[in-house]
């Protein structure tokens, strides 16, 4: 991944798009970032950067992430770049989003001359959209290029409750991104800018810029709403689109064989740590304050450790023990997240991303029940793919069933980029 400071990339490229994915989606109501929520098995931000690989020209890629999840963010762009992953780059967002795209902006190199500007909510977003706004952009004179659809709704102004008249919708349409324009035009705009507008158009003709309208495209509808995310879902479910699921067994009623069915690989994880009552308790990526924790040389948790060894596993890369050591001083006390991390490096060195992953946690305490959906967005943000997560307890058997340590089990589906 490049260095999001400097943002070294290929010379002589002339296309970039700024892809920004700092939003809180607050809106959605499902504790995690945004870009961060699956559609359909796949996570939002995964889906809206697919297309930009498949263009046929070259073409800079600068995701603008949550400042709390950018290394999360660049373990997803590189499993999904894979081989042009020197073609992107990932900075932290800023206050809001006219700052998010300052931030992309200003990493750019000088080479390129036109950018598009994208929200990653626009996931669904076809290839041939940003292949139109990028051909105007090269021919449009110093424009700038919205994609925009008719509006076909009836359109009423009113005053409060009160219809007041018909607006003519012939001169209306709705706009889309991604959003185009000079780079050396759109800088200025920004740069110029004294108050907040709502699109990237908005800065640009505030600046004394010309904005023009291509066709745009249904499916690059925003999701802001669930029933948004359950529309997108609904899309790519009908186009046979969804990842994640394991494929059917082979003929002979094993796993398929690599390359069959995409090349999906599996692979198991098991974890066991003993509780530790001096220790803080922190499970599934997670604090669970008042709870004994678990005893290791990091952290001890078993969910993150389990996960870890599964995508290791899938990949054929080993174990959490001979990839980082069970004493290696630098991991005294890591937190999960940091061998998770590790995994999914390896994973991505190897050509191999993350596509779901299940865990099961076996114990009496802590409870996680209350806290399950939290626990499944933390670990897919650092994962990249969704992340099943489920409770059990042995009825009062063994080591968990007697209260001395927590168990758990995972298993993870990867597959090629």
């Amino acid at each position: 991944m490049a260095d999001t400071t400097t943002a070294r990339f290929p010379s002589g490229v002339d296309r970039a798009v700024v892809v920004v994915a700092a939003g809180s989606g607050t809106r959605l109501g499902i504790g995690t970032a945004k870009a961060f929520v699956p559609v359909a098995g796949s996570l939002m931000l995964a889906r809206a950067l697919e297309p930009l690989f498949t263009l046929p020209a070259p073409t800079l890629v600068v995701v603008v992430a949550p400042a709390s999840l950018v290394d999360e963010c660049r373990a997803l762009v590189a499993s999904v770049a894979g081989a042009a992953v020197a073609y992107t780059a990932v900075v932290p967002g800023g206050a809001d989003r006219h700052g998010s795209v300052e931030a992309g902006l200003a990493v750019l190199p000088d080479s390129v001359t036109a950018v598009l500007v994208h929200d990653a909510a626009r996931c669904l977003t076809p290839a041939a959209q940003f292949s139109r706004v990028f051909d105007a952009v090269a021919d449009g004179d110093g424009a700038g290029f919205v994609p925009a659809l008719p509006v076909t709704d009836t359109i009423k102004r009113v005053e409060g409750d009160v219809v007041v008249e018909t607006v003519d919708r012939a001169a209306l349409v709705g706009v889309q991104t991604p959003q185009g324009f000079p780079l050396a035009a759109l800088r200025r705009a920004y740069e110029v800018s004294e108050q907040a507008e709502t699109d990237d158009a908005g800065v640009f003709q505030a600046a004394g810029g010309t904005v023009r309208s291509v066709p745009g495209d249904a499916d690059a509808f925003k999701i802001t709403t669930p029933w948004d995310l359950g529309r997108a879902e609904s899309i790519v479910r009908s186009r046979g689109g969804t990842d994640g699921g394991v494929p059917a067994p082979g003929a002979d009623g094993g796993v398929p064989a690599p390359g069959a069915d995409g090349g999906l690989r599996f692979g198991l994880g098991v974890d066991v740590h003993a509780f530790d009552v001096a220790s803080p308790c922190r499970v599934g990526l997670l604090d669970f304050p008042g709870e004994p924790g678990l005893s290791g040389h990091s952290d001890g948790d078993a969910v993150a450790h389990a996960v870890c060894d599964a995508l290791l596993s899938a990949g054929a890369l080993g174990d959490i023990g001979g990839r980082f050591g069970t004493s290696d001083p630098a991991y005294a006390g890591a937190t999960g997240d940091v061998f998770l991390r590790g995994a999914v490096a390896l994973l991505a060195e190897a050509g191999l991303a993350p596509s779901s992953v299940t865990v099961q946690v076996i114990g009496n305490r802590p409870r996680i029940g209350a806290r399950r959906t939290e626990m499944q967005d933390a670990l897919a943000a650092v994962v990249g793919a969704p992340v099943a997560v489920s409770g059990t307890t042995t009825d009062g058997l063994g080591f968990t069933g007697r209260g001395d340590g927590l168990a758990a089990i995972a298993t993870a589906v990867v597959r090629p980029v």
